[in-house]
């Protein structure tokens, strides 16, 4: 049954985007009425619009008052400005209402969309050309090529969604008397399954976000416990316990919640499969270097450098390491053999399910993983069930029967739940059915069943696929194959996401190892015999059918790793080559196999004739592939993907191979070959990756007429001098990778001609391969003439505009590691207008370039590892700013009073001491007494000479430090040794609250400050040794005025922590309350700790008008203050959380899903009264590792 139309502000479930000459009578119409059949309400054009009445504006209606759109783009969708037009509306209102989108590309190509190619192109160019026109003048021009630019955005992010691919396959190239009928036929089929597509989609739309985290906050509490313990040994856990328990989601949910309170950090998932592949230890130890050095992408070339880098890397910095699914004691034992590698307070997190590695009186400590509870099961198997924590009435005893044999496993009870979501009361049962003849404990029959309830046999195939080959692999690179060998991938992808069958993590496909087994067991049992198996994946299985060249047409699929089994049995292979393992396979081996169309061979050497291979393969990975050369009769024809990475590949010949339908060419870490092919028999081509091929010196000419090429990497081609001048003719070229291109002197001239390159990556390229010389001719192809002359300007020719020769559609753009000083970059640079990241880390720099600060579209700014960078000066309105181990850097300010900064990493940043707007944090010594004394701080001079131990959000680190005085929220603070308030306070009071009625002065000037002053100590039970980060020292000031029903709750950045018992603490305050506390307001203050401190004595006096004046005017251009805009900090009408180091914890961990059920510590009760509501608001800000309103500040 169809989805029903949803809540009252829907008119219509679907909105009908077509262009009507294209596709009217032969396929939109058709595709209304099975709609309209299968129950949807949904809007054509040409249906329900009123005679007179003004027909875009009923457009636009509708889309906002449609659950969700069906964009038919076909080849002329692009020449209307009113399909664009809509398809803006419709993707504005998928952002900001979740409108569901389901494209149909219609006799075009997903790339003909998002990158504008064939007609999509030409549309454009007629767009863009009539911009040119004299009709227009500036302001015109201007608007019109901001509509263009929406356009192009809506079209590239709806083909992003992937969608219904609507194209006849295997047609004959000419046209026959029948192809009407055979396309009238296969529309049939594919609008009936467009419609399930859609009212899937609509129905899981509705479907609230089922709950990740039940049961997690019990599980987590002894984990946290020992994270914070304060010992300085470096801590090993281990978390054990079956597959489906849990141990990763538990693992990455401490590892998002403390990350960021250490100085290095690491998350290495899947080490288990990771391992397993070629070269799997150096790409497990390439990811930890990466993450532990901020994102820096790391070459690593043997394992030895990799083990010596690491040791540089982790050596000086408390570290926190996740190494998920270790499976063998070899790993296990490197892992205990890192801790002497470790700063000690390190900690080290490992998950296994495979108890028997540990061994007795071990230094780590071994925690298993319970399965939920009965409770907490019913909990999690209704959110995906019914999209909600509790069963239906109806479904009451289904649930508990399924939930009892689900035996806590939260995997099985979210595939089983996600796989009866919104079905009816007959398949219930039939699942219970199902469930009883299966075994109690036998985890993959269990899930079995969410395979057997897929919808139907496109989607169970798909899975199968993904289980068998694609598990760990982009998901962009499958969804090329799969759709060519007639799959709706991406429509298919999703739903195995909403049945909890596949996750999506930086973009590659992940399935839990259970599910995948599941999927392998579904194939293993076709048939007794491998060989009539649709897929084989076993290596025993794969190996025997070509030895004893045994194989069928059954066939669809097969791997055979050699590299893999050669591990598994201690056979080395050397370097890239296969042809000392002892198997000898022959090609007519495949002579039977016709049907193969996905087909890995990983370091298998085979002999024969090539003609023997099936002609049907669509990809194609033989990693280590033996010869020099790739023979004549190798089958192309009908391949998309070609993956031949570490080959022996030395040289192509000139002859031109034809491989038509090719779209992907990896021939990465060849590090023999010398010449790219021929590319004119590669028409198609979208992606060609090199990366690593450390001797390719000629790049064949032809590339340039690779009319649909995207990518091109080089990354690290260090033997290539220059690229050929062809390369300017590459109009849809997106990405261009140069990274480690150390000997790269030429690219070709007028690469401003390349407008559609948005991705520009020259990491590592040396200054000095840059620099011009006076025989240089810059109009030819000298590199200078093109990027190197960002980095230096040439004293002739100085006609030649220096970034005239790089195209200002850039939209990324990295130089890394490049030598670069500030005063190097000219002048228009800042003309990319269009640049939204930018990357200069590790450079010399010591301040903002200047051209920054005309990047007005700057989005991120990366300046990670500049240790000679001291400040940021006029910094634009960038969203996020990184800014890690930048060790020296003191000041951040920006060009305009109104921006702000959303996320900055700053890891490292220890002298960091200002950011315009949100903070800033001087010596005490470096204030003028006057301004000291106008704050209300007297006789300040005594303590010039005093160091404390502060507790210092910016850099997650407690440390000791000459007195401090912090600014933030309109709020003055310092904290110095004292055992009294001092006397120039008006009001005492003893202990932690206290209430009053604000006075009125004697010439009646309205109050516009309050200082506030507190002792406060260590408990008695507690020591701090001032070498560890402690989470649990809570300092908050609560102030609440009664009066107005407004409160400020303010967690202070810095704050200084007694070292003993005995040592008390004074913290000094002023707080500028402008309007927002008035003379005669009734006022709450109190002063709210953990169990860490104990609040001896308070005090308080008032600020007056005058008195003000100077303080308010240098700090007048500050927004997030009290008084002016705390919007991002609002927790409920009135009341606000001032903290910027998105940290708290305010109760005790024993539920997470349920917040009505969760137990506040005293203090978090006292900071909220009670208030479940307000507990609530700040549940995901920090308990969840999320910042405050998406504001985030680490």
């Amino acid at each position: 049954m169809a989805a029903k139309t949803g809540p009252s502000e829907y008119t219509y479930d679907i909105f009908l985007s077509f262009r009507g000459e294209d596709t009217r009578k032969i396929f939109t119409t058709r595709l209304y009425s099975a709609l309209v059949d299968a129950g949807f309400g949904t809007f054509i054009d040409d249906n329900g619009i009123e005679r007179g009445e003004d027909i875009k504006s009923e457009l636009t209606r509708a889309i906002h008052h449609s659950r969700g759109s069906i964009v038919v783009l076909s080849k002329n969708y692009a020449n209307s400005g009113w399909c664009l037009d809509e398809l803006v509306m419709i993707v504005e209102n998928k952002k900001s209402k979740g409108h569901v989108i389901l494209p149909v590309f219609y006799h075009v190509t997903k790339s003909d969309v998002g990158c504008q190619m064939g007609s999509f192109a030409e549309a454009f160019a007629v767009y863009e050309e009539k911009c040119c026109s004299e009709e227009y003048d500036d302001v015109a021009r201007s608007d019109w090529l901001s509509k263009i630019q929406k356009w192009r955005d809506a079209l590239t992010q709806v083909a992003a969604l992937g969608g219904m691919n609507f194209t006849l396959q295997d047609k004959d190239k000419d046209k026959d008397e029948d192809e009407d009928e055979d396309e009238d036929g296969y529309a049939t089929g594919f609008i009936q399954k467009t419609v399930e597509v859609i009212e899937d989609k609509l129905n899981r739309a509705v479907l609230p976000g089922a709950h990740e985290f039940v049961g997690i906050g019990s599980r987590v509490k002894d984990i946290n416990a020992w994270l914070h313990n304060g010992s300085a040994e470096v801590g090993i856990l281990v978390l054990c316990g079956i597959g489906g328990i849990g141990k990763t989601t538990i693992a990455k949910f401490v590892y998002n919640l403390n990350y960021e309170l250490f100085e290095a950090s690491s998350f290495l998932a899947d080490i288990r499969e990771t391992s397993e592949k070629p070269n799997g230890l150096l790409a497990l130890q390439r990811d930890l270097l990466t993450d532990i050095l901020r994102g820096e992408q790391v070459v690593v070339d043997s394992v030895r450098e990799g083990s010596v880098r690491i040791k540089a890397a982790v050596e000086q910095k408390r570290t926190l390491l996740v190494l998920d699914d270790v499976d063998h004691v070899n790993q296990l034992d490197a892992i205990l053999g890192m801790r002497n590698l470790l700063l000690p307070g390190s900690r080290i997190i490992i998950t296994t399910r495979n108890e028997s590695l540990l061994k007795p009186n071990e230094v780590y400590k071994v925690h298993t993983i319970e399965p939920l509870d009965d409770v907490e099961s019913k909990q999690l198997f209704s959110w995906y069930a019914f999209g909600q924590d509790y069963p239906f009435e109806h479904y009451m005893d289904f649930s508990d029967w399924i939930i009892n044999r689900c035996n806590g496993l939260p995997l099985v009870l979210k595939v089983i739940g996600s796989s009866l979501f919104r079905k009816s009361l007959l398949v219930w049962e039939s699942t219970l059915r199902k469930l009883k003849e299966i075994p109690p404990n036998k985890i993959q029959e269990l899930l079995r069943i969410s395979y057997s309830c897929l919808p139907d046999e496109h989607d169970k195939v798909l899975f199968l696929h993904i289980a068998c080959f694609f598990v760990g692999k982009d998901k962009d690179y499958i969804v090329n194959i799969l759709d060519e060998c007639g799959f709706h991938t991406m429509v298919g992808i999703q739903n195995l996401i909403n049945r909890c069958l596949l996750t999506i993590d930086l973009n590659l496909l992940r399935m839990h190892q259970s599910l995948r087994d599941m999927g392998r067991e579904v194939v293993r049992q076709e048939s007794p015999r491998p060989e009539a198996r649709s897929r084989l994946c076993h290596y025993r299985d794969s190996l025997n059918v070509l030895k004893f060249k045994s194989g069928t047409g059954a066939t669809r699929g097969l791997i055979l790793d050699m590299l893999f089994e050669s591990r598994n049995n201690g056979t080395r292979i050397d370097g890239n080559d296969s042809t000392n393992l002892s198997c000898n396979l022959e090609t007519d081996a495949f002579k039977e196999m016709q049907n193969l169309e996905l087909l890995q061979l990983d370091y298998v050497h085979l002999s024969g004739s090539f003609k023997h291979l099936p002609k049907n393969l669509k990809w194609f990975r033989w990693h280590g592939f033996s010869r020099k050369s790739i023979p004549d009769n190798f089958p192309m024809d009908k391949l998309i993907a070609l993956d031949m990475s570490n080959s022996r590949l030395e040289r192509f010949s000139k002859q031109t191979k034809i491989a038509r339908f090719m779209k992907i060419l990896d021939l990465s870490h060849s590090l023999l070959l010398v010449n790219t092919p021929e590319f004119s028999g590669f028409p198609n081509l979208e992606s060609v990756i090199l990366r690593g091929c450390i001797n390719l010196s000629d790049v064949h000419k032809s590339l340039g007429y690779l009319n649909r090429l995207l990518l091109l990497d080089l990354h690290d081609c260090k033997s290539l001098r220059k690229l050929p001048k062809t390369t300017v003719l590459l109009k849809h070229l997106h990405t261009l990778v140069i990274s480690g291109c150390t000997n790269l002197h030429h690219l070709p001239a007028d690469m401003n001609k390349m407008t559609s390159l948005k991705v520009l990556n020259a990491d590592g390229i040396a200054k000095s391969n840059f620099l011009i010389t006076q025989e240089d001719d810059i109009g030819s192809s000298n590199f200078c003439g093109v990027l190197s002359l960002m980095v230096s300007k040439p004293r002739k020719a100085p006609h030649i505009s220096s970034w005239a020769s790089l195209p200002h559609s850039l939209i990324s753009l990295s130089l890394s590691d490049c030598n670069l000083t500030e005063d190097t970059f000219p002048n228009d640079i800042g003309n990319f207008t269009s640049l939204k990241e930018l990357n200069l880390s590790r450079n010399p720099l010591r301040g903002l370039p200047h051209f920054v600060s005309k990047l007005s579209r700057l989005q991120r700014l990366q300046l990670e590892s500049c240790v000679r960078l001291r400040s940021l000066l006029g910094l634009p309105d960038v969203r996020i700013l990184v800014v890690s181990d930048c060790k020296v850097l003191k000041t951040i300010t920006h060009v305009s009073t109104s921006s702000k900064i959303h996320d900055i990493s700053k890891n490292n940043c220890s002298n960091l001491n200002e950011i315009q707007g949100l903070f800033y944090l001087e010596p005490l010594e470096k204030f003028p007494v006057a301004m000291l004394n106008n704050l209300g701080f007297f006789e300040m001079e005594s303590f010039n000479e005093v160091e404390v131990n502060f507790q210092d959000g910016i850099t997650f680190s407690t440390r000791k430090r000459p007195l401090q005085l912090l600014y933030e929220f309109g709020v003055f603070s310092a904290s110095m040794p004292g055992k009294h308030i001092p006397d120039w306070f008006s009001y005492k009071f003893t202990g932690s609250s206290f209430s009053f009625i604000v006075p009125h002065s004697t010439s009646d000037i309205q109050i516009q400050g309050l200082n506030l002053s507190f002792v406060y100590a260590v408990s008695n039970s507690i020591s701090n040794n001032g070498e560890t980060w402690f989470p649990e020292n809570i300092l908050f000031i609560k102030i609440s005025n009664r009066t107005k029903k407004s409160e400020w709750i303010y967690y202070p950045t810095c704050f200084g922590i007694p070292e003993l018992p005995e040592s008390d603490m004074l913290w000094l305050s002023h707080w500028t309350f402008r309007n927002e506390v008035e003379n005669g307001n009734e006022v709450d203050i109190s002063i709210i700790t953990g169990d860490n401190f104990v609040v001896k004595e308070c005090g308080i006096s008032f600020m007056y008008h005058e008195q003000e004046e100077e303080i308010q005017n240098k700090y007048l251009s500050w927004k997030e203050v009290i008084g002016g805009d705390l919007t991002a900090f609002r927790l409920s009408t009135g009341s606000y959380y001032l903290c910027r180091t998105g940290f708290l914890r305010v109760y005790e961990e024993e539920e997470v899903t349920r917040p009505d059920d969760w137990t506040m510590t005293e203090w978090g009760r006292r900071l909220f009264d009670g208030s479940i509501d307000l507990f609530k608001e700040i549940q995901f800000m920090n308990w969840m590792g999320r910042h405050i309103r998406s504001r985030s500040f680490p």
